[in-house]
């Protein structure tokens, strides 16, 4: 059917179209966009403390580089084809994701964010718009006002619209966009796409889909919905219909409150010193703390934990971790560092060298609902004060920029990241440079 546009079909009864648009590569293509020199040249990005491969140009994919792959494993094929290595950048991939989604969100009434990378965008207003046309004008804003490449997926349902952006990425290579506007497309891109492969199949679903010799989108879009349902349950029953191009599944603008919420990292280096794990737990909870201001609600529960490196035979090998109920739910942060402070107390053994550190807070209820003590004495109301004060200077003047003297100052734990490029656009001291 090829990627040239017609215009929106379906029927009278369509009353969705979908959009999903995809940032190509994009840790890699953040990386590019301030170092033009590396255009053609392979890319990877690594996870925390320079590990694992957790995201490949297209050159880099070309070259066999697995996702996940050991950083250590693959050195050697790194440095024949002088592959560009680069540490995880957060910093500047949120920002860049913030940009693109701004840009996009000039073209919809409504978006969904749904990761750092992906947004779905109600298109259907414009069903008498040429769609392909349409998503060329979205690709090069994104392209021209942020600079990251994208492709987009359109169709009636955000299922199928992932599986016309995972088409476009193979069959549209020059126009980055295709629209499922008719039935043959849904079938040319069903057909095109194994089962495991469609949003939302697991790997124990795929296994099961693959005895009774479904192998394509098209096949489990064409099975027996009482069969599936009986199998799969309502989503199963749903995901079939979405393929079909019947909506299941409307846009979430407002992402809903997470109900638990980790803050962990792994080392820079081995640890055994007590302080400098407390100073890693207190700045974990002082994350959870600011993640839970952030969406307006309250934890009842923590649970930290510390442990060793595993994989290092050759030492002792420890796992610890407790959890402390809160009696009253909250988002302070200095009670949940002292929470965490007395958890550390318990599971603390010395003599071991420890790899990694984390703090997990559940039983999350929103700050309107909080049960308040009769007994308590805490003023509330001044520690909301102080937290949003420092909440705001963070914001404005950078992370941590005031931040409790638990924490820390060297921070000698850190993580290792040797390869990490400049905060370009949120650090004023990172700035791009241009010489005369």
């Amino acid at each position: 059917m090829g990627c040239s546009g017609t215009y929106y079909f379906f029927s009278s009864k369509t009353l969705s179209m979908f959009a999903i648009v995809d940032c190509n590569n994009f840790y890699a293509s953040c990386e590019r966009l301030f170092q033009p020199q590396l255009e053609h040249r392979p890319i990877v990005v690594l996870s925390n403390n320079d590990g694992c491969v957790i995201a490949r140009s297209n050159e880099a994919k070309a070259l066999g580089i697995k996702m996940g792959a050991p950083a250590f494993e693959i050195q050697t094929l790194l440095e024949q084809h002088q592959v560009a290595v680069f540490s995880s950048n957060y910093a500047l991939y949120g920002d860049l994701s913030h940009r693109v989604m701004q840009v996009l969100g000039r073209f919809t009434p409504a978006i969904e964010i749904y990761s750092i990378d992906e947004a779905f965008l109600d298109v259907a207003h414009f069903a008498f718009t040429d769609l392909s046309n349409y998503g060329s004008t979205i690709r090069a804003a994104v392209l021209q006002q942020v600079g990251i490449p994208t492709t987009i997926g359109m169709a009636t349902s955000k299922t199928l619209a992932k599986a016309a952006n995972r088409y476009a990425k193979k069959a549209c290579k020059t126009t980055g966009v295709f629209v499922i506007d008719s039935e043959a497309k849904r079938q040319e891109v069903l057909e095109a796409l194994p089962v495991e492969d469609v949003w939302g199949i697991g790997r124990k679903y795929q296994i099961w889909l693959d005895a009774h010799n479904i192998k394509t989108a098209w096949q489990l879009s064409n099975a027996n919905l009482a069969w599936i349902q009986k199998k799969m349950g309502v989503v199963g029953l749903r995901l079939v219909k979405e393929l079909q191009g019947i909506a299941c599944y409307d846009l979430e603008e407002q992402p809903a409150a997470k109900q638990g919420i980790m803050t962990s990292r792994s080392f820079g280096h081995l640890i055994s010193e007590k302080k400098l794990l407390q100073e890693a737990i207190a700045t974990h909870a002082t994350r959870c703390a600011e993640k839970l201001r952030k969406q307006d609600s309250c934890c009842a529960l923590i649970q930290v934990f510390i442990h060793t490196n595993a994989y290092r035979k050759q030492d002792a090998q420890y796992h610890g971790v407790l959890s402390i109920p809160i009696p009253t739910a909250t988002d302070s942060t200095s009670e949940l560092i002292q929470l965490a402070m007395s958890a550390l107390d318990h599971i603390y053994k010395p003599g071991f060298l420890y790899k990694k550190a984390g703090v997990y807070v559940s039983e999350i209820v929103p700050r309107s609902q909080v049960q308040l003590s009769l007994f308590s004495s805490k003023d509330r109301g001044k520690e909301k004060q102080l937290h949003d004060a420092m909440d705001k200077i963070n914001t404005l003047m950078g992370r941590d920029k005031v931040r409790y003297a638990a924490a820390g100052i060297s921070r000698k734990w850190k993580l290792r990241q040797e390869k990490k490029s400049p905060c370009y656009t949120t650090n004023v001291n990172e700035l791009l440079r241009i010489k005369n």
